[in-house]
């Protein structure tokens, strides 16, 4: 790295060096036009991840199969975006910024229009992997044009609203989807992204000029991606069979584990020793990097299990209708919205990492909340951590996607956007099914543990009897009255240990450097060396 000339040494008298071309310039409204279309676009990507999660039972009934089969309408996207999401750095590399982008914008919108139009559920599965590959390349892209549009003294802010996109729409596809199929036809999920994308294209089309990025005839890693996709789809197969196959007790997920972690462990061999890898894992040698794409993998999993449980949950103990539960989600974009602006001025004058730090604390504390839920919980009660999580998440979310892309040099900031992005699609996955799994592990535990602890279980059966109730009637309430508890029981315990994964996430970001002070990450990034 070029060493960098004190001020004092910047001429005689020790004048102070002049501010860089770059950062001179003015942010014009054609740079905040675009980076509300770059925002735009990466929202449109993250939502599609959750939005078809409720229209799963529709779905399954206008393609005539059943509900378990439905989910390969999400697991195929899945797949297929977290195997596309790594290949954005050598994409662009090889095609250059621009091209990439456009090409996967068109390809997001053509096969949204696809999978509405879809008559079978192969052919639907088939278009949402379509829809998955080109809107993988999005999500780091996006990123990584931000950075090049706005100059260093704004990119903070630039991001800030990038990283919005990343926490509300999550939350927001499940309440969408859910209201598109119960109120029109599920195909409108899909159908909504069209009018959108074209929007973003010309758009884009019309502000982003200039020549594109720099490329190189790089040859094709086949033997890497090959690799890639193996273990990839191998791991998201065991997660989305597991709890149906009993996990490990099925040979089935055992074979799946092992070609998964087998194919892991060769897939990080060959790409360490390839000389133009589909994926450059040499940027997790930079400490800041690796340590901010743990911490977020840690965090990030947590975080998105919790919008799979509380819904659920409500839903299915407390008696809530999907609107209600809704409602109660709703609430969490609404501090993220208004801390997220905050955030890149405070990282001006505060370290990073204590930001990190403060924001992974605050959400644990939100899981600290909800596990003192209780069947007698009321409404007010189950939003109020909703409500407050979205500051804690705003703090971490931007702070740790500058600190890993100002780590590394200027030229290795796509591979790491697109490894981020990578980690927080698999951190997704894995976090949901690993808690969802606990949860599950929880509930049955909880249950066989208060029947072993009833008293007077004839008492109640004989009293209820007498009031005009039938004993296999008593009994079926009792056993109710006992599973609802369960599952609560089971809820508190989750959200417990949420908390204590936030904790050590909150940890291990103290891992990374100490950030420059008084200067934005981002433009740390973008002076380096």
């Amino acid at each position: 790295m070029a060493a960098t000339a004190s001020p004092a040494a910047g001429g005689a008298g020790g004048a102070a060096r002049p501010p860089s071309t770059e950062d001179d310039r003015p942010v014009t409204p054609r740079m905040v036009l675009i980076g509300f279309l770059l925002a735009l676009s990466n929202f449109v990507v993250t939502l599609d991840m959750t939005i078809a999660n409720v229209s799963v039972p529709h779905i399954a009934g206008g393609m005539a199969v059943a509900v378990s089969s439905g989910t390969w309408v999400i697991t195929s996207y899945a797949v297929a975006e977290a195997i596309c999401v790594p290949l954005a750095g050598w994409m662009i590399g090889r095609f250059g910024a621009f091209r990439v982008l456009f090409v996967s914008i068109v390809g997001f919108g053509v096969f949204s229009a696809l999978c509405g139009l879809a008559t079978s559920l192969p052919m639907l599965v088939l278009f949402r992997l379509g829809q998955g590959f080109c809107g993988g390349p999005l999500m780091p892209l996006s990123q990584m044009m931000l950075m090049r549009v706005f100059p260093p003294r704004v990119r903070g802010k630039a991001m800030s609203a990038w990283v919005m996109t990343v926490i509300v729409a999550p939350i927001l596809g499940p309440i969408l989807g859910g209201t598109i199929s119960d109120n029109w036809s599920w195909r409108w999920i899909f159908f909504i992204n069209v009018p959108v994308v074209a929007a973003i294209f010309i758009g884009l089309r019309m502000t982003l000029g200039g020549r594109d990025t720099e490329t190189k005839k790089l040859p094709i890693d086949f033997a890497g991606l090959a690799l890639l996709v193996l273990w990839v789809g191998a791991f998201q197969l065991m997660l989305d069979l597991g709890r149906d196959e009993d996990w490990f007790n099925s040979t089935t997920i055992v074979t799946l584990g092992c070609i998964a972690a087998v194919g892991f462990a060769v897939f990080m061999i060959w790409e360490l020793g390839e000389a133009h890898p589909v994926v450059d894992l040499k940027v997790f040698r930079h400490r800041g990097f690796s340590a901010a794409a743990i911490s977020l993998t840690l965090a990030f999993g947590t975080y998105l299990a919790s919008v799979v449980i509380v819904p659920q949950f409500l839903q299915t103990t407390m008696g809530y209708t999907a609107t209600q539960a809704g409602y109660v989600m709703a609430f969490s974009g609404v501090m993220a919205i208004i801390g997220a602006p905050l955030v890149p001025k405070v990282i001006e004058y505060v370290d990073a990492r204590f930001v990190v730090f403060f924001g992974m604390l605050w959400v644990a504390m939100c899981s600290l909340l909800r596990s003192r839920w209780n069947t007698d919980t009321d409404f007010w009660h189950f939003v109020f951590p909703q409500l407050i999580q979205g500051l804690g998440v705003a703090c971490f979310m931007l702070p740790l996607t500058l600190i890993s892309l100002s780590s590394v040099n200027p030229e290795e900031v796509p591979a790491a956007a697109s490894i981020i992005s990578f980690t927080r699609t698999i951190s997704n996955a894995v976090g949901t099914a690993t808690i969802t799994a606990l949860w599950d592990d929880y509930s049955r535990a909880d249950r066989a543990e208060l029947v072993g602890t009833m008293n007077g279980v004839n008492e109640v059966t004989a009293a209820m009897q007498q009031h005009g109730v039938s004993a296999a009637t008593a009994q079926a309430n009792i056993a109710a009255m006992v599973e609802r508890q369960a599952v609560t029981l089971a809820t508190d315990h989750t959200f417990a240990l949420s908390a204590v994964l936030l904790m050590l996430a909150a940890c291990t970001v103290w891992l990374a450097p100490k950030p420059a002070r008084g200067a934005k990450a981002a433009e740390a990034a973008a002076e380096a060396h």
